[in-house]
């Protein structure tokens, strides 16, 4: 405001300061808007964190199927769409995300592997209580079945051998003494055999029991075995699969898609010395459509770049991983990011109760969903086959999605700001699924594999040192293999550890590829029923 000239320097004066208050005024309140704008964003992602911790702590973990859309959907059920009203309903089954619940087992299907013992309840007295007078059996009726579990049984192998001598060539100076062959021991000086290692392992690594708690069932079972022992059996067995993981190790560098996953480990000494450092284990899987299906655990003190150019070196397929930037080492490989990581930063937006087709996050998952169900329609194509479609039914669904994205505005912070940059950064390697038939939409394959090793964490917690962290990577790593080829882990694990010391400390290749998981002679009790 310009001050008029006719009034005196005293007036003229006094407007000025109050000009200069005014604009002090107006300065300050801008400030406190300024300020009150980041606090509100502040208090906004801290509830949205409270929300969001909350939700995981208390929610459901499911991510898939509440997001999808029923409408788009349709597109791909065409035969439903069409089908007659007065046709036969088949029976009621349950879905659940985008796969079909199988039916509850009957307990004949329960049991129909097992043997069954015939128990025949007969009378005391084969007299009639009316009249007295014998009773004649008319046949049987059968009544129910009952499943029965036996303990399991412990006893002592005591070996001996035949000593002969020769009576025809031999003198008072010189006896030839042969003796027979005793099976090779997985230990030496050691009183387990292939089978209770192998039980030991299982039971830990499969099924997640701690060795501590193993020790104290054994002592209910008569036989007193302190958790160190059993440690010291498990790490001195598993040196006989070295071997046999550095041959699968070949095998996998030249599949044509490889996933890969970490997670944290924590191991309490190292080189003779407490510490508090996080290491890692991470896992190396095949491919779905690959013939030779494995997941390879490596154990490493750190997470850097390097134990990916370890690993796979000079490796030039596709590697499927989530964004972690580590795997960015492997140079030779092209990356391909994972959609389900991407669905999941959306779903971290939406707390429960709120409408998705009401938010931004809710439409980018619609949208993902839809590509979701566009890609599970082609899951039944030759992997050439569902190359060419997808980029004609998937292709336009993408751009859809980066389009949608790339408008979204969010507050810095926010978790739908998290969500957008993460699609944007790692949208290179998310469209790369589109080159190759083989390549699947997410890495849940290598989550799948590393998931056991999840569970058993938090049963037993860590690892007491680097051998032992060494030994059950290579133990999971037969474990989870010999499940991928369905095999009987316990069966599979028994005959590696009698048939491996046999061959030595340098088994050649082709004596190797006899026993890999996915071998069709193994013996039957390797295979589960």
């Amino acid at each position: 405001m310009k001050i008029p000239e006719n009034i005196s320097p005293e007036i003229a004066a006094y407007i000025k300061s109050l000009q200069a208050e005014n604009s002090k005024l107006q300065n300050e309140v801008s400030n406190l808007k300024t300020k009150v704008e980041k606090q509100e964003l502040q208090i906004s992602n801290l509830t949205e964190m409270l929300v969001n911790s909350r939700k995981k702590i208390f929610g459901k973990s499911s991510e898939k199927s509440k997001y999808f859309n029923d409408a788009q959907m349709s597109l791909f059920n065409e035969t439903e769409t069409c089908a007659e009203p007065s046709a036969p309903e088949p029976e009621k089954e349950t879905f659940i995300a985008a796969h079909k619940r199988r039916k509850k087992r009957t307990k004949a299907e329960l049991s129909e592997n097992l043997n069954h013992i015939k128990q025949v309840c007969d009378l005391d007295k084969k007299e009639c209580e009316i009249c007295g007078g014998e009773l004649t059996c008319i046949g049987e009726e059968f009544v129910r079945s009952e499943l029965n579990i036996i303990p399991a049984q412990m006893y002592v192998v005591d070996i001996y051998r035949k000593v002969y001598k020769c009576t025809h060539c031999s003198d008072d100076e010189l006896t030839n003494i042969f003796k027979a062959d005793t099976p090779v021991s997985v230990m030496k000086g050691s009183m387990a055999t292939p089978a209770t290692v192998a039980y030991i392992m299982q039971q830990k690594y499969q099924l997640g029991m701690p060795l501590t708690r193993q020790s104290k069932y054994l002592k209910e079972l008569g036989v007193e075995i302190g958790s160190n022992t059993l440690a010291s059996w498990v790490i001195k067995s598993s040196r006989w699969f070295d071997k046999l993981w550095q041959r699968m190790h070949d095998l996998l560098l030249k599949e044509s898609v490889i996933h890969a996953d970490e997670t944290p480990l924590r191991v309490l000494n190292r080189d003779g010395k407490p510490t508090d450092s996080q290491s890692r284990m991470w896992v190396f899987c095949s491919g779905k459509d690959s013939a030779h299906k494995m997941a390879l655990y490596y154990h490493h003190a750190t997470r850097s770049g390097q134990v990916v150019t370890d690993m796979i070196g000079d490796y030039s397929g596709y590697l499927q991983t989530d964004g972690y930037s580590a795997y960015n080492s492997a140079v030779n490989a092209l990356r391909v990011g994972c959609w389900a990581h991407a669905r999941r930063k959306f779903t971290d937006c939406l707390p429960k109760g709120i409408q998705t087709e009401d938010t931004r996050a809710g439409k980018a998952l619609e949208l993902i969903g839809e590509i979701f169900a566009a890609d599970e329609g082609l899951s039944e194509l030759p992997s050439e086959e569902r190359y060419k479609q997808r980029k004609i039914i998937l292709k336009p669904l993408l751009n859809e999605y980066w389009k949608y994205v790339e408008s979204i505005y969010a507050a810095s912070g926010s978790n739908l700001a998290k969500a957008v940059t993460y699609s944007l950064n790692q949208k290179t390697y998310l469209n790369n699924v589109l080159l190759n038939g083989e390549l699947e939409l997410t890495n849940n394959r290598a989550e799948r594999a590393i998931k056991p090793f999840v569970i058993g964490r938090k049963n037993w917690l860590f690892s007491d040192t680097d051998k032992g962290a060494d030994a059950s990577a290579r133990c999971y790593s037969i474990i989870e293999s010999a499940s991928l080829n369905g095999l009987n882990v316990f069966g599979y694990l028994s005959y590696l550890l009698t048939e491996l010391p046999k061959l030595g400390e340098k088994p050649t290749d082709e004596q190797l590829d006899c026993l890999m998981p996915w071998f069709e002679a193994l013996p039957g009790y390797c295979k589960n029923v």
